[in-house]
């Protein structure tokens, strides 16, 4: 019985039968003086909700009572399905399960002013009777955070584990090892952070993709590790650590180089690094090591899964060391793939003492002989899901091409491309049965994960959140839509409740989205540009960086010299321009080095704008990298570039450009390279530029260029 109805019938009782002298309140009214009420065990959420509803809390005393927010459990409920009910009295928030009620509250911040994200209600807010009931599709509805290439601290953690929270996501997976970083104290080997927890200046772990030249880094404490354990906990969310094994390791190997493989590595291509980055599968005393580690990370994580990694192994390390070819052959082993399902199987039992459970990347699972008691993140592609649900693992769904957050949103904003485009609509767009994934197949899949790998993190201002907020939102969103019950409404819809309502809570949040680009054309001498979601639009001019408001198209008979973007809130869309603008031409070009060139990436793939060039070697003071050409090159805009075309690594670490101008006998400084690049916009026809190294090394054993990037005079 509804308690409105209730009091109804107990006040005609004893008015003999007459109707309520007094009018029944027709709406909830929230403010100071509501109550929450809540039992014992989920205190922590009544904390919780508290902050952002500004009431009090009680403890539950089985009374109703008019103007209260009533937690409760159902176990007839879903596990993390909810009951949302609003009347007059009373606002009721019942779940299956603690999750449930958890998730049942962030329905109803979703019905309050978008204020309630931005430091909790100032005021009191009516809510209209109301009957919401959900569960979600998936149990696992993740995000893989990689805090190994580009740090993330503490606080900032914090707040992203509120923004997953929010938007109903459960599951925060932490890439806490690679390469680059080490990020989790471990007590019995100290080292690994006081020394693997940083890179560059004065740490034996180079610098790859930024801050050369400075000591750059950070780890999670254990203490700070179990406060954000605890924090994610009363958020609804688990975490579970990745500690990547057995490739992937070169950050950990710089520590205790004695766990490589048994031979003489290159390090003339390094200037002195070993670039070697995989565990020796043959030596015993590495899984005592391993044991050390996975047992304090088992100890700590409540998490039943614990991530150890098994993507993109050196195979041809193991080939190499004579004690992994002799355990091949003691084992019988044919296929190196063998010798990672070993190791992987003597890191699995070490995880069974804790009573823990693996969680690999896809290429794990390639033999097919791996333990069905994994869990299989599969990331390639949706052949990889396939191949890992066919074979009976439980499976998460992230294929690159529609769950990569690291890749480019579209074709001229920063990010990946390996996956193509990915945006919040093709992410929203997956589809299984298009993805070739069966009815009968669905039973092994868990849910889905978006992934945010941070190595290109480090370039965009890693201590401000803006390119991650931007990378991650509103693509997250889509995720969160996806995973809870699917894209049956349509983009469109979705999208107009993007608009409508939740930028604005993205806004409260404090979070720097992303939007849409507006959409630019030019006719009739007349260049023009719109918006569909209620931002202003802004323009610069070719030579500044003074934003103007748009007032209307803009008369012009060159629509190259400009560049669009919208605000709303917090929210930015990408800068765009007419297709003019990203015009380019292709002058014949010759390119010649001090360094050798890569066999398998020669000079002539950018030479003949194909692709990427690779140097033999990393580049030392002195050497250099001319491109020479056929003829005057006279334009408005040339890019030159080193290191990958996404992301700065493999680049000239310092150096400068110097440039032949036609009719001149020498080369002229041009500038200083930033981050292994420069843009020249030549008043004069050029003969040649030539970029100079004043840095020895680059953390990797080569040097990538580009194919140049001419923009013409229009």
């Amino acid at each position: 019985m509804k308690p409105y109805f209730a009091l109804c019938l107990s006040l005609l009782i004893s008015l003999g039968g007459e109707a309520c002298s007094q009018p029944l309140p027709t709406k909830f009214v929230l403010g100071k003086d509501t109550e929450l009420i809540c039992g014992r065990d989920l205190s922590p959420l009544g904390e919780y909700a508290a902050g952002y509803l500004g009431v009090t809390v009680s403890g539950a005393d089985g009374a109703s009572k008019r103007g209260t927010i009533a937690l409760e459990t159902d176990p007839s409920l879903a596990q993390e399905g909810f009951r949302l009910e609003v009347t007059p009295l009373e606002v009721t928030v019942t779940g299956g399960n603690y999750g449930g009620v958890f998730n049942g509250l962030q329905s109803l911040f979703r019905l309050l002013p978008a204020e309630v994200y931005g430091g909790g209600l100032g005021r009191e807010v009516v809510l209209r009777d109301t009957l919401i009931s959900s569960s979600p599709r998936f149990a696992y509805r993740g995000l893989m955070l990689d805090v190994a290439r580009t740090w993330i601290g503490f606080e900032r953690m914090k707040r992203y584990i509120d923004l997953l929270a929010y938007h109903n996501i459960n599951k925060l997976h932490l890439h806490l090892t690679d390469d680059e970083g080490w990020r989790l104290e471990i007590k019995s080997h100290p080292e690994l952070t006081s020394v693997g927890g940083f890179r560059g200046e004065g740490s034996p772990v180079e610098a790859v993709y930024g801050k050369w030249g400075e000591r750059y880094g950070g780890f999670y404490t254990r203490e700070q590790m179990r406060a954000l354990i605890d924090y994610a906990a009363v958020r609804n969310i688990e975490i579970i650590p990745e500690i990547d094994l057995p490739g992937h390791s070169r950050n950990i190997a710089s520590v205790y180089p004695e766990i490589r493989c048994n031979y003489a590595p290159d390090t003339v291509s390094t200037v002195g690094y070993d670039y070697r980055s995989a565990w020796c599968v043959a030596r015993e005393e590495n899984y005592r090591l391993l044991d050390d580690i996975l047992s304090e990370v088992c100890t700590l994580f409540p998490s039943k899964y614990i991530h150890v990694g098994g993507d993109e192994v050196d195979l041809e390390q193991w080939s190499r060391c004579p004690d992994c070819r002799r355990l091949m052959q003691e084992k019988g082993f044919d296929d190196p793939h063998r010798l990672e399902d070993y190791f992987l199987e003597r890191v699995s039992s070490i995880l069974a003492r804790h009573g823990k459970y693996p969680g690999v990347w896809d290429e794990a699972v390639k033999t097919g002989a791996f333990t069905r008691e994994s869990r299989v993140y599969a990331w390639h592609d949706t052949r990889k899901c396939l191949g890992a649900l066919e074979n009976g693992y439980q499976t998460v769904i992230m294929p690159g091409e529609y769950f990569y957050l690291d890749m480019r949103q579209s074709p001229t904003e920063d990010g990946h491309d390996w996956a193509g485009i990915v945006d919040a609509r093709k992410l929203f767009s997956f589809d299984f049965e298009r993805s070739g994934i069966t009815p009968g197949m669905m039973s092994h899949v868990a849910g889905f994960e978006a992934a945010f790998w941070s190595e290109a993190y480090i370039s965009h201002n890693p201590e401000r959140p803006d390119y991650l907020d931007y990378m991650c939102f509103p693509r997250l969103c889509a995720l969160s839509r996806l995973a809870w019950s699917g894209n049956g409404e349509g983009w469109d819809s979705f999208y107009e409740e993007l608009v409508s309502k939740h930028y604005d809570r993205l806004t409260a949040m404090g979070v720097r989205y992303r939007l849409f680009p507006p959409k630019v054309t030019w006719s009739g001498g007349v260049l023009r540009a719109e918006v569909d979601d209620g931002s202003r639009l802004c323009y610069k001019e070719e030579g500044s960086d003074r934003e103007q408001a748009y007032t209307g198209p803009i008369r012009t008979a060159k629509p190259h010299l400009y560049q669009f973007r919208s605000h709303r809130g917090t929210g930015v869309s990408p800068w765009v321009a007419h297709e003019s603008f990203h015009r380019t031409v292709k002058p014949a070009v010759k390119i010649t080095s001090s360094m050798a060139e890569s066999r398998q990436f020669p000079m002539s793939n950018a030479e003949t704008y194909r692709g990427m060039t690779r140097t033999a070697r990393a580049s030392r003071r002195g050497d250099w990298i001319l491109y020479t050409f056929a003829q005057e090159v006279s334009c408005r805009e040339m890019y030159l570039q080193t290191g990958n075309r996404q992301l700065p690594k493999a680049i000239i670490t310092r150096g400068r450009a110097e440039v032949l101008y036609a009719g001149e006998e020498r080369f002229v400084d041009a500038g200083e390279l930033f981050q292994g690049s420069i843009t020249l916009r030549p008043s004069r026809p050029i003969r040649a530029v030539r970029l100079v190294s004043e840095y020895d090394g680059n953390g990797t054993p080569f040097v990538s260029i580009q194919p140049l990037v001419v923009k013409p005079r229009l």
